[in-house]
């Protein structure tokens, strides 16, 4: 097919990604990048992000369906797009152009972010709802979805790799390592790991967010390297003997991306105990579950200095993601064969 795939795009941005494996599937991508239709106030900005209204708004939806009728592709992929007008789809489905909406986000989540308010009123005029919980599928059929679909995060093949055969548990500099943001009660629970004084611990991710979440002390003890992407990100996994995974309950999630990124990179993965993620990992064998800061420090007790146990779940957690395709070919491949289902079947005006 055709995809005209609207979404920010940058190194950082885990959609570029999902085009990636678009194009390894065989599909022609046209991509329309998102960013640049913000104003250069911050206060506009924050009052355009809350009310998903005014000029940059406009001119994006403009410039899609423009270039949506230049190209005429098979398929519009919008990927977390909060800004389309329910004018742009109708416009989109009167071309005979089929449209996704893939959210990994949660709309109707507990943390009540604001910016959705066009968002739900796009609801019932998408094709398809890509989502990754099972609570979602009813919100959003309650909203007048056509038709949702459950998916999983995924690693990116190409980037989430092992490290080389040579590598060796001296090279792991991190004992406890946490790569991302302090939502929940993330922060606490690493001061109360840092404090303990048992081992090291090493947290990477936005600065200003952590210098926020932790006190000065705390910060200046386990913050390091900053923001992590790409082979950086990677390698901190490798150089990690324990990777933390954390849900993020605000969010209601039942799994989380870097548990398949720790996994494919052959991490040592310790993730909070979910039924999502004990579908997915066999427990004690290709991975290891906690379900409180108790059971959290008793695993790490346990597997810190046991570096052959470490080792042989880690490769395992590996084996497993690639067989049972929690990569971005397969997830999205799931989505392409919905999508292709839905095209011989929906009647379009």
């Amino acid at each position: 097919m055709k995809i005209l795939y609207a979404s920010q795009l940058t190194e950082h941005d885990s959609s570029l990604y999902r085009i990636w494996a678009l194009k390894r599937l065989g599909h022609t991508v046209v991509p329309f990048n998102t960013l640049g239709y913000e104003s250069g106030n911050a206060l506009i900005r924050k009052i355009v992000y809350r009310a998903s209204a005014g000029p940059g708004v406009g001119r994006l939806n403009q410039d899609l369906l423009r270039i949506a009728e230049a190209e005429k592709p098979d398929l519009l992929w919008a990927d977390k797009l909060l800004w389309m007008r329910p004018k742009t789809l109708k416009r989109l489905r009167q071309m005979e152009i089929a449209t996704v909406s893939y959210m990994i986000d949660n709309a109707f989540g507990l943390r009540q972010d604001p910016g959705w308010r066009l968002y739900m009123k796009d609801i019932p005029f998408y094709d398809l709802h890509v989502v990754q919980r099972d609570k979602n599928i009813l919100d959003y059929r309650e909203r007048g979805a056509r038709d949702v679909l459950k998916i999983q995060t995924a690693y990116e093949p190409t980037i989430h790799l092992p490290p080389p055969e040579s590598w060796k548990d001296a090279q792991r500099t991190r004992d406890v390592s946490f790569i991302g943001t302090p939502y929940d009660d993330r922060a606490q629970t690493l001061t109360k790991l840092a404090t303990l004084q048992e081992f090291g611990v090493a947290v990477s991710g936005n600065q200003r967010s952590w210098q926020r979440a932790l006190d000065p002390a705390t910060f200046q003890s386990i913050y390091r390297e900053g923001e992590l992407y790409l082979d950086r990100y990677r390698e901190a996994i490798w150089g990690a003997k324990i990777n933390l995974s954390f849900l993020t309950h605000s969010n209601q999630d039942e799994f989380v991306h870097k548990s398949f990124e720790i996994a494919a990179c052959q991490g040592f993965l310790l993730a909070e105990r979910s039924a999502g993620h004990s579908q997915r990992f066999v427990e004690d064998e290709e991975a290891v579950f906690f379900s409180n800061f108790e059971e959290c420090v008793a695993k790490i007790r346990r597997y810190l200095p046991d570096a052959a146990a470490r080792q042989r779940i880690a490769l395992a957690g590996r084996l497993r993601a690639e067989r049972d395709g929690y990569h971005n070919d397969r997830q999205v491949g799931l989505v392409l064969e919905r999508v292709q289902a839905l095209m011989g079947t929906v009647k379009r005006p």
